[in-house]
This record gives C-alpha cells, sequence and structure tokens, in this order.
C-alpha cells in the first residue's frame, strides 16, 4: 500500500527523470549534427537544408550560447501554429489524434475543479478509517469515498457529482464529434486528387471457366457499370517476389557498407561469416562474398518474377477497379454488386501508400477463418495474460519481495530505499512487462487479412484497449483488492466480503498513480527525445552515408503509432472517469498528462512525424465508444460501490438511469454523425468532380491512374509485359471468351454491345 511518502518519492524520480529528458532533448536538437532527426519533417517537404557553416566544429556543435538560453522555446513554438496551418501542415489525422489529448483537458479539468471543490472535503470529514482497525490504507486513501461512512447521506454528494460529471463528459464527446466531423467534411471537400478518390477494392471475384480474372473483372464492370467503368488493376500474389526484393536491398546495403570500410582503410579487406546475420561459418572475404549473394537473389528474383507474371495461379480473384469519376466510385463501393453478398465485395481502396499488399493475396473466404482464429486467441492471451500480471506486480512490492527474495529484507526495509520501492516499482514493472504486448497484437491483426496500415492500426489499438481495459483496469483492481485484504477475507463473515471489496476498490488509486507517473510523464518524454532514431542515425551516417540522397535515406521520421498510444490514452480516460467520484487525488496526475502528451505530440507533429496515410480522421468513432464505454464503466461501478454501503436501496436505483442514458447518447451521436466517417456523399463527389471538370478539362484521368496501384515489388523495373491490364480502345464488343451459351451471359453480351459507345467516349460522363 503506498503512502503519501511513497507516492512524494515517485514523484521526485519521475520529475527528475522528466526534466533528465527535456534538458536532454534540449541540448541535442540544438546540435547541427542532429537537426535531420529533430527536424525530419522539414527535411522531407524540402524547406529545412543540412546546416553549413564555415569550418568542421560548427557542423557539429552548436557554438551560439545564445541558443542555449533560450533552449525552452520550443514548447510555446510547438502550441503557437494555428489548426488550419496545422492541417495543412500534417493532414488532419495528426490534428484530430492530438485533438485526444484536448479533448482529455476539457473533460477534467472542470471535472477536477468540482471533484476538489466538493467531494475532497466531504471524504476528508468522513473520519470512517481511523475507526477501521482492520483494513489497510495511507493518508491518501482519507481523501476518497472509502473515508465517507456507511448509510452517510453524503454519498448524496456523489451521486450528484456523478450525473454532473457525465453531463458534461457528454457535452464534450458531442462538442468535440461534431467538430471533428465538419474538420473532416471541409478536408475532403478540399482535398485534392487522389488515385484513391477514383478506386475500389474488389474481392471475393468468382472463378469462370471461360475467361481470366482480368477478362472477367473488365465483363462484370462494362455490363454492370456502364459509362462509369475506366479501367483496372488485377492484384498477384507477389509476396515471394517482394521477400527476395527486400533481401537483395538488404545485401546491396551491406555492400555499400563494406565498400566504405574498404575505402577509408584500403590496406585490409572486411571480412564476414558465411551463416545468418554474419555471426557463424566460414571467414571469407565480405565484398566478394555479398557480390556473390546478389548475383544470386538476382537470379532467384527473375525466376519469381517470371513466375508471377506467367502463372494464372498468381493472380489473386481480387483487383482494383478505377472509376470515370468519384460519383461512378462511390456508387460501387457502397451498393451490393451480386445477389450473393459474399460475391463482387467492394470497398473503397486504401490510398497507394496505405495498402498492405501482403494481405491482399489471402483469399477472401479464408478471411473469416482467420478472423475466427485470432478471436480466440485473443480471448486466451488477455486472459491468461492477467496470471503472470498478477504474480509481476505481487512481486512489485515490499512483502513481495521479501516474501520471494527474504535476504534481502535488510535491503529493502531502509527508510530511504522503501518508498522508491513502494512508489516506483510497481508501475515500471507492468510498463515493461507489456512492453512486447503491441508486437503481438499488430501480429495478430495482420492474420486477419486487413489490406490497410491505417485498419491494422485501428483493429490492433481495438485489441490492445480490450487488453489494458481487462488486464490493466480490472486486472489490477481484482488482484489489488484481493491480495491487499486478504487477512480481512479470512477472518469475516461471507455476508462482509462485499463490502470489504467496496471499501478495497477505491484504493487501489495509489497504484494508478503511480503508474501514471511511469507511463504517462516518463514515458513520453522519451518520445521527445527519439534515443533509438538518433543512434540509427548516427550509424547509418558513420558507416552507409555517402551522399545526400543516403543521408535522406538514413533519416527514419517515424510516425503517429497509433496503435499504443490511444489505448494508452483510453487508459487515462477510463481512470478520471472511474475515479472522478471515488478518488479526485488522481485527477490533476491524468490532467498533466493530457497536457503534457498535447504539447509534446504537437512537437513532434510539426517537426518530425511523417505520417505513412491520411484517412481524415476516420478513426474518430473508435475513439469516441471508447470514451463511452469508459464511462458507462465508471457508472456502474459507482453503482456497485455505493450498494456496499447501506445506504437504501434509492441512491443506486437514481444511478441505475445513467448507464442508460449514456447509452442512448452514443446511439445518438452514432447516427449523428458516424456516417459521414464511414461514407462518402454522392453529392460531395458530384461537386467535386464538376469543379474538377471545369478547371481542368484536359485531365487524362486514365494516365494519371495507370500506375498508381501497381505492386511495388513492380514499379521501377524494367519488365517487356508489365502487369497493368489496358482495358479500353481493344474493341467495340466487351472482350469476353465464353461458349457458353447461357441466358445471362447472352444478356450480357448483348447489353455490353449496346452500351459500348458509351464506354469508349474517353469524356466523362454527366452525373
Amino acid at each position: 500500500m503506498a503512502t503519501i511518502q511513497d507516492i512524494s518519492a515517485s514523484a521526485a524520480i519521475n520529475i527528475l527523470s522528466v526534466l533528465g529528458f527535456l534538458m536532454g532533448f534540449a541540448f541535442l536538437r540544438l546540435q547541427p549534427v542532429n537537426d535531420r532527426v529533430y527536424f525530419a519533417k522539414w527535411y522531407r517537404k524540402g524547406i529545412r537544408e543540412s546546416p553549413r557553416s564555415t569550418g568542421a566544429v560548427k557542423n557539429i556543435v552548436n557554438l551560439d550560447w545564445k541558443t542555449y538560453v533560450m533552449f525552452w522555446t520550443w514548447m510555446p513554438a510547438a502550441l503557437r501554429m494555428p489548426e488550419p496551418e496545422l492541417t495543412d501542415h500534417a493532414g488532419l489525422d495528426s490534428v484530430a489524434y492530438i485533438r485526444i489529448y484536448l479533448l482529455g483537458l476539457k473533460i477534467f479539468v472542470p471535472i477536477a475543479i468540482l471533484a476538489f471543490a466538493v467531494l475532497v472535503p466531504v471524504n476528508w470529514t468522513g473520519n470512517t478509517l481511523d475507526k477501521n482497525r482492520d483494513l489497510t490504507y495511507s493518508d491518501i486513501d482519507k481523501l476518497s469515498i472509502s473515508n465517507v461512512p456507511s448509510g452517510s447521506l453524503r454519498f448524496v454528494a456523489h451521486v450528484i457529482m456523478a450525473y454532473l460529471f457525465t453531463f458534461w463528459t457528454c457535452y464534450v464527446l458531442y462538442k468535440e464529434y461534431e467538430i471533428v466531423t465538419i474538420k473532416r467534411v471541409r478536408f475532403i471537400a478540399a482535398e485534392k486528387r487522389r488515385p484513391d478518390q477514383f478506386t475500389v477494392l474488389v474481392r471475393s471475384i468468382p472463378p469462370d471457366t471461360d475467361e481470366s480474372v482480368s477478362e472477367h473483372v473488365e465483363h462484370f464492370f462494362c455490363v454492370n457499370h456502364p459509362g462509369h467503368y475506366l479501367q483496372h488493376q488485377v492484384i498477384y500474389n507477389a509476396n515471394q517476389l517482394a521477400m527476395l526484393v527486400e533481401e537483395l536491398n538488404s545485401l546491396r546495403n551491406w555492400l555499400t557498407y563494406y565498400e566504405t570500410c574498404y575505402q577509408r582503410n584500403p590496406k585490409t579487406r572486411p571480412t564476414t561469416k558465411t551463416g545468418k546475420w554474419g555471426l557463424y561459418g566460414k571467414t571469407v572475404d565480405a565484398i566478394d562474398f555479398h557480390k556473390a549473394e546478389i548475383e544470386r537473389v538476382l537470379k532467384e528474383e527473375a525466376a519469381e518474377r517470371e513466375k508471377v507474371m506467367s502463372d494464372p495461379k498468381s493472380i489473386v480473384p481480387a483487383a482494383f477497379v478505377s472509376f470515370r469519376s468519384r460519383w461512378g466510385a462511390a456508387v460501387c463501393a457502397q451498393t451490393q454488386q451480386s445477389r450473393d453478398p459474399v460475391l463482387w465485395v467492394t470497398e473503397w481502396a486504401p490510398e497507394p501508400r496505405d495498402v498492405y499488399w501482403d494481405n491482399l493475396a489471402i483469399p477472401y473466404v479464408q478471411l473469416a477463418v482467420n478472423r475466427l482464429i485470432i478471436a480466440v486467441a485473443m480471448f486466451f492471451l488477455t486472459f491468461f495474460f492477467m496470471i503472470p500480471i498478477a504474480f509481476v506486480q505481487s512481486l512489485a512490492s515490499i512483502d513481495g519481495i521479501e516474501r520471494v527474495f527474504p535476504f534481502l529484507k535488510p535491503v529493502i526495509e531502509m527508510d530511504r530505499l522503501k518508498p522508491v520501492i513502494q512508489g516506483f516499482l510497481p508501475g515500471i514493472a507492468l510498463k515493461i512487462f507489456m512492453a512486447v504486448l503491441p508486437l503481438i497484437l499488430m501480429a495478430m491483426s495482420k492474420i486477419e487479412g486487413h489490406t490497410s496500415l491505417s485498419t491494422l492500426d485501428r483493429r490492433t489499438a481495438g485489441k490492445y484497449h480490450f487488453f489494458i481495459l481487462v488486464n490493466v483496469f480490472f486486472g489490477s483492481i481484482v488482484t489489488g483488492a484481493a491480495f491487499q485484504q486478504l487477512h480481512k477475507f479470512i477472518n469475516q463473515s461471507a455476508s462482509e466480503i462485499p463490502k470489504t471489496v467496496g471499501v478495497a476498490i477505491p484504493m487501489k488509486a495509489t497504484f494508478f498513480i503511480t503508474y501514471i507517473m511511469v507511463d504517462g510523464w516518463s514515458g513520453i518524454a522519451v518520445e521527445v527525445l527519439r534515443v533509438v532514431p538518433l543512434i540509427l542515425f548516427h550509424l547509418k551516417n558513420t558507416f552507409l552515408v555517402k551522399t545526400d540522397k543516403d543521408r535522406e535515406q538514413a533519416t527514419d521520421p517515424g510516425c503517429i503509432t497509433f496503435h499504443i498510444t490511444e489505448p494508452r490514452a483510453q487508459l487515462y480516460f477510463l481512470l478520471g472517469l472511474v475515479y472522478a467520484a471515488v478518488t479526485p487525488l488522481i485527477l490533476p496526475f491524468i490532467i498533466s498528462y493530457f497536457a503534457f502528451s498535447y504539447t509534446i505530440y504537437r512537437h513532434q507533429i510539426i517537426n518530425v512525424y511523417d505520417q505513412k496515410y491520411e484517412t481524415a480522421a476516420a478513426f474518430w468513432p473508435d475513439v469516441h465508444r471508447r470514451i463511452i464505454t469508459g464511462l458507462m464503466i465508471s457508472q456502474i461501478l459507482l453503482l456497485g460501490l455505493l450498494s456496499t454501503k447501506t445506504i437504501g436501496k434509492s441512491i443506486p436505483l437514481i444511478l441505475l438511469i445513467l448507464p442508460v442514458l449514456t447509452f442512448w447518447f452514443h446511439h445518438f451521436c452514432k447516427g449523428r454523425f458516424e456516417s459521414a466517417f464511414l461514407k462518402f456523399p454522392l453529392q460531395e463527389a458530384t461537386i467535386k468532380d464538376t469543379l474538377e471538370r471545369a478547371t481542368d478539362p484536359k485531365l487524362n484521368l486514365k494516365a494519371y491512374l495507370q500506375d498508381a496501384y501497381v505492386h511495388p515489388v513492380f514499379k521501377g523495373v524494367d519488365m517487356e509485359e508489365p502487369p497493368t491490364v489496358e482495358e479500353e480502345d481493344k474493341s467495340s464488343i466487351v472482350s469476353t471468351k465464353r461458349t457458353t451459351n447461357r441466358t445471362s451471359q447472352s444478356n450480357s453480351r448483348s447489353t455490353s454491345s449496346s452500351l459500348r459507345p458509351e464506354i469508349v467516349d474517353e469524356s466523362p460522363p454527366s452525373v
């Protein structure tokens, strides 16, 4: 049980850590040699150039003492850029992401003021814990609802505050949903032309014995979308080829490295071992070995490329289909194409840089099986992971360490060391134990078969949020209540156990306070320091970089790790909503997390991050839904807690209304706003098409879309037969190899023949 002394020790350690990280960042960012790491985005945009000055020392170290005096100016600079300018600079995804932290401030600052003005005095003057000698508690718990005696009318204040907190949270959520929706609509309306605006991903293409996949796609869309279909790109299973290309690039990088080493020291030829990663095997000349390996992989790549291009089995029953207008693409993407809903399944194509090519080769019918397997695996991972977490947390305390390592008792019982262990160790232990989890969850999302990087991030974030909810929140509360009050459970009647649990659950707030300081303070400060990218850049710059282009490629700006940071923010929303009416002391720590994160991520988005994709804040409904889930959990937990306080049946029944109202509010917002994040209005598509025809009447849309969705391994490579399919101007009749006389096929041919003049016409149709 952490005391005020333990919390103070943890706060001191984490504040010193944060200050150390920020001072290190303030110093490192001013050095010219680190400029590409801490201002990577400006280099990608071509606005910033490498610092140039006379003298080698000035190219490495900043000798201007005035800049060190003003080292703190990066914080106000991060807050100064207006949001419209930030949207143009970084995109709406980035702006919507940092608004998550702004939303946390909007919700919890007024709630904290109310809670400290009303609930803290009510709890402090309850004087219940001082009279109960059987419970383990600290002075912090005297500020919680546990200090209010059972049956007291003081609980009316908690009920009233619960209503006020709920209404305020719902109001802020509604306004923020409305703001983000308006921003999304305006962003899409002002967005420049992109290939995904005209393209649809078609999956589950049925096999046809008379036509190839490419011919089948052309025939189907010429018949069913006459006048709007433009062209298509069949999808190849090039995963093995992509692996060979990746291996080839790696070998070339190593060859460049060894050649650079040899140029710097011509007297000694570099050597390596023939085993994996050069760790074992026969020692050979590194340059000759890698040249031979490159020749070998080049032959394998050429053979695999030929196989992919010539083998019909390499073509996946899926395709990217492009249309002459946004209107035509919107109609196709948002409607059912076949009588059988599992055939010719269409969805909006991701933007080309957002496509996750590996999963496009997964057969559509296999996706349901994959997702069932992952759902079962997720269940076992979530609930069985609670066992090691509970074990680690049981060790992350004075009693746990003494029980497992009794010989350390004289050391950890020292007055100066004990507060550090009690206030710092539990949070850091849980943080370290969960570090590898996002990698596991991302791998599970990839197995599910999602076809875009943005969808992978959102699905992984959903899994991570569920995991945190079950293991970190509920797991910590249950194990904390059980272990801390174990003696009380054993020596009391069964009817008294719910009361003990009701008192013990609020006491877990001390653990979450220490966790917030470790994860929410120090963890965010590490983010701005960019230790790993800094080290990797200098290693590459030292050994591999020979030209400015090499130096640009060595700089990894990174991007927002949405699948990790958004669920982490949701945990703090949950903690704030749960403990606002129970232990308000946690609120200042949560507010400081949101304020600090808002500043740090704003700076990173402006100066560093280069997003891999742009979805126009498509993830916001998920953010809204998870906060609503946290709000309902807080209401149910408060209802259960008050039911143990023998205050009569009326007050719990009054609280029962809150989850119902919150659930209704969620469905109201879903009906009011969510469609704007899932569908593209035909009216908006028509407006954009009309404006484009007026401003750029000579646009060759076919040439613009020709190579947009070609697999990356086929780009930039000279091939006699590139994997693109010409779809127009071949014949006045739809190309088909059908020989059967089925009525539907005859009708399709006649329909296609009558409609072909509209298809041949290159001018966009009126809509």
